[in-house]
């Protein structure tokens, strides 16, 4: 089942002893705050214990559900990419416009990490006053209300994307060009599928010479474009084994490695360890 926006966001309200959909997919970002309640969040296959306070971020074509617990009190913020390109043309502060600008970017960047995205202590203890904010905004329907609600949303998207940025790898910076973040977006779009992230294909994609392509990419985002690929998947191994039930020949499958044999030793290479003994000293129940 596939969800649809029809207005450039939405912002929804509920208190839930039980999700009253199955798994579903959008065509746009939502963001999930837990008022009150505990549960599960089930996204992409990952599961993540849920409790006041945490946020979550869904991007477009997530799959994704919860299971509840114990009534849950929800707020839900959804959005697409025209509210966010709309927002931007009228921000005055240029650091401001540059970040929104490239929300979008850093949003979908945010895909296949489970759990609250609110990883800045300070953040969490701001971002709660705003999300009552809103909603008391929502509820009385007072003057300006409609003014007010958006700013308050602008504000937790900056704050979302801070959160987001701070823990992506080096990669970007504010000076880092759009077509460098095009590339970057590209390898994150087919991180599945090595024969379209290969410098040949990439190179003959975007139009730039493979000579070319790796010095630029290397100048603009600080890495290789070899060590950024390998650092994703790495990323995606990490994440399956920490937060997901996935057998490891299934995340061999889903990464397109040739067998268990071939993760295991592209995995043992870069960490040192198998991926059964990394699974087993480092999995532990999320609860924050």
């Amino acid at each position: 089942m596939r969800e649809t926006l029809h207005e450039p966001f939405e912002i929804v309200y509920k208190e839930l002893d039980e999700c009253p959909k199955s798994e579903h997919q959008h065509n746009f970002f939502e963001l999930v705050y837990i008022l009150d309640g505990t549960g599960t969040q089930i996204i992409n296959q990952h599961t993540f214990r849920y409790h006041p306070g945490h946020m979550f971020l869904l991007t477009p074509e997530d799959t994704h559900s919860f299971d509840i617990d114990t009534t849950t009190r929800f707020f839900f913020i959804k959005f697409n990419d025209f509210y966010i390109k709309k927002n931007a043309a009228f921000l005055s502060d240029p650091e401001r416009g540059v970040l929104l600008r490239r929300l979008e970017f850093i949003l979908q960047n945010a895909n296949h990490q489970p759990g609250c995205i609110l990883k800045n202590q300070t953040d969490k203890s701001i971002v709660k006053p705003l999300v009552e904010a809103v909603i008391r905004e929502y509820v009385n329907r007072d003057l300006y209300n409609r003014d007010l609600i958006r700013q308050y949303v602008n504000t937790i998207l900056i704050l979302v994307a801070r959160n987001i940025a701070m823990f992506l790898p080096n990669r970007v910076s504010e000076h880092t060009e759009e077509k460098a973040l095009d590339i970057v977006q590209y390898i994150q779009q087919h991180i599945y599928d090595p024969e379209k992230i290969k410098a040949a294909v990439i190179s003959d994609h975007f139009g730039i010479s493979q000579s070319y392509l790796g010095r630029y990419f290397k100048k603009q985002t600080n890495e290789t474009m070899q060590e950024y690929i390998v650092n994703c998947r790495l990323k995606l191994i990490e994440t399956r084994l920490l937060h997901s039930e996935m057998r490891i020949n299934e995340i061999a499958a889903e990464l397109s490695f040739t067998d268990e044999s071939h993760l295991n030793r592209f995995f043992k290479k870069a960490k040192g360890m198998s991926l059964g003994e990394f699974r087993r000293k480092n999995r532990r129940p999320a609860l924050a």
